[in-house]
């Protein structure tokens, strides 16, 4: 299987793209294809993250964090203005790397999964 089905993610970073070719070289064929299949479903656009983080301007902060799967630290920005607008604006710098963070563990369960599927 060729590494081109990455290429459609339109967000996808060089680091990320590194990322995924080690965490696939050993899969076979099909499993290749299986973490293909569940990674492109769990994976977050940065674009995406960073409007939800920008809503927390509005009245709605944490939603980034939610998203993201840091329920408590969703609850934390909810409740408190997102850490007084402080917070908000550092997940506001830092979209990209909470994104990619995010991703690479989605990319190590999708491993895991597909090892498992063969």
């Amino acid at each position: 299987m060729n590494q081109d089905p990455y290429m459609s993610f339109s967000d996808m970073t060089p680091e990320e793209m590194g990322f995924l070719q080690q965490a696939t070289a050993e899969l076979n064929e099909n499993q290749k294809k299986y973490f293909y299949t569940v990674y492109s479903s769990k994976r977050k656009n940065s674009q995406e993250i960073l409007i939800f983080t920008l809503l927390g301007f509005i009245g709605f902060a944490g939603i980034q964090r939610f998203v993201l799967g840091q329920i408590g630290m969703g609850i934390l920005y909810f409740f408190t203005a997102g850490l007084c607008f402080v917070g908000t604006i550092m997940d506001l710098v830092k979209n990209k790397s909470l994104t990619l963070e995010y991703n690479k563990n989605m990319a190590y369960d999708s491993h895991r999964m597909a090892l498992m599927s063969n």
